[in-house]
């Protein structure tokens, strides 16, 4: 299918920026992803047009502005195909949106429980759970994946069992680009009595997802990896879960009555979003994703796969590269190690030719321990990136090669 990805450029103004004389190659969107005009303009429209709290004020800028919040959640629900607006909580991101599913699990869990999380977490998605654990005695479980990155099915399913009270993984491996099969595990926790969640910050910005089609319990994204502003997240949750899950911050708005000896919560969603929220972030949140479900879904995974083959094929040609992740399913992530040099110089060398990527251990220390390598040079693509970018990458590296040598 045809994609347009010219046009898509030219709606992200940074795009046309130049490092160092040279054009702006940007290949680090698992980290972030870059804003669309549209978005840039719903924050400036909210601070010029109509700044104000929302839901306590008794005048036309509150008004306004609540209704543009509150539009953001209708755009959130209709996403992900909520069963509610009353489902989709706002929170600072994906890190704080599993926290809040954490702590209240923690309040649950008993000695002899067991949560189970995968060798390819996000720190966000292992150190929550670690430490819910440690807090109630329980035991963590660590799903095992192979060589290649990916999860090892059968021992996945073998580490299932009665004592099991919660699941959690990631729909997309930020560190190796790991697409798991999400439904499937899902299907295998619930079939054990398991509470699951999916942490969809890698996974969200390339494609649609349907929460009530994996079967999940909670789901957890933030903004800013999806073409929104930073500083805000959606945490997903069933609603008869939400409904009476444990508050984990409380003071104004998630109340709904309060005394100097005792306070009770408010209905759902606001019983879990406690303060001043950032509003400017959620009015373009939802800008954000009515932008991208306007984008024909099918051409844009199309696109994507086409920039992924690219860079795996010149790679795997590339002397002394060797790929870090080369399971069967991937999206959007190239990891890699080089002879040549430490991936710190590696990033470093290819800045100075206007190519931004990462490196380090990508907030996931312990699976670069797993792999055995100390951390990876990782670029990874989005809908704006082009087959001439993925050139530019190999061409910087050829040069990265030479002044390393």
């Amino acid at each position: 299918m045809s994609f347009d990805v010219n046009a898509i450029r030219e709606q992200f103004p940074i795009l046309s920026r130049q490092i160092d004389g040279q054009p702006l190659v940007y290949l680090d969107n698992a980290a972030t992803t870059q804003k669309p005009q549209c978005v840039i303009d719903a924050i400036v429209n909210y601070y010029s047009t109509c700044n104000s709290n929302v839901h306590r004020g008794a005048h036309r800028l509150a008004d306004e502005a609540t209704r543009l919040y509150e539009g953001a959640r209708d755009t959130v629900a209709e996403f992900l195909q909520a069963n509610a607006r009353e489902e989709v909580i706002w929170t600072g991101g994906t890190t704080e949106a599993i926290n809040i599913v954490a702590n209240g699990l923690g309040q649950m869990l008993k000695p002899g429980d067991e949560v189970l999380v995968t060798e390819m977490e996000h720190h966000a998605n292992l150190i929550t759970w670690q430490q819910a654990c440690k807090r109630a005695g329980a035991s963590l479980k660590i799903a095992p994946i192979n060589d290649a990155g990916e999860l090892m099915l059968d021992a996945y399913e073998q580490l299932l069992n009665s004592n099991t009270k919660f699941v959690a993984f990631p729909q997309v491996s930020n560190a190796l680009g790991t697409l798991n099969p999400i439904k499937s595990l899902i299907a295998k926790a619930k079939a054990v009595n398991a509470l699951v969640l999916v942490d969809g910050a890698q996974g969200i910005a390339h494609g649609p997802v349907n929460v009530q089609e994996l079967g999940c319990d909670f789901y957890a994204f933030s903004a800013h990896k999806l073409f929104g502003p930073t500083g805000v997240g959606v945490l997903w949750g069933r609603q008869e879960l939400l409904a009476s899950w444990p508050v984990w911050q409380v003071g104004g708005e998630m109340i709904s009555s309060v005394s100097y000896q005792d306070a009770q919560w408010n209905v759902l969603p606001y019983r879990l979003e406690a303060g001043t929220p950032h509003i400017a972030g959620v009015i373009a949140t939802g800008e954000a994703i009515r932008w991208f479900m306007a984008l024909d879904m099918a051409a844009l995974a199309a696109h994507e796969a086409a920039l992924l083959a690219s860079a795996t094929e010149q790679a795997e040609a590339f002397e002394g590269l060797r790929i870090v992740g080369s399971a069967q399913q991937k999206m959007g992530v190239l990891s890699f190690v080089m002879d040549a040099g430490h991936p710190a110089d590696i990033g470093f060398l290819l800045d100075r030719q206007g190519i931004a990527i990462r490196t380090g251990h990508h907030c996931a220390e312990p699976l670069m321990g797993r792999l055995g390598v100390p951390g990876t040079a990782r670029a990874s693509f989005s809908i704006y990136n082009t087959l001439a970018e993925v050139d530019a990458l190999f061409a910087g590296l050829s040069k990265v090669k030479m002044m390393l040598a």
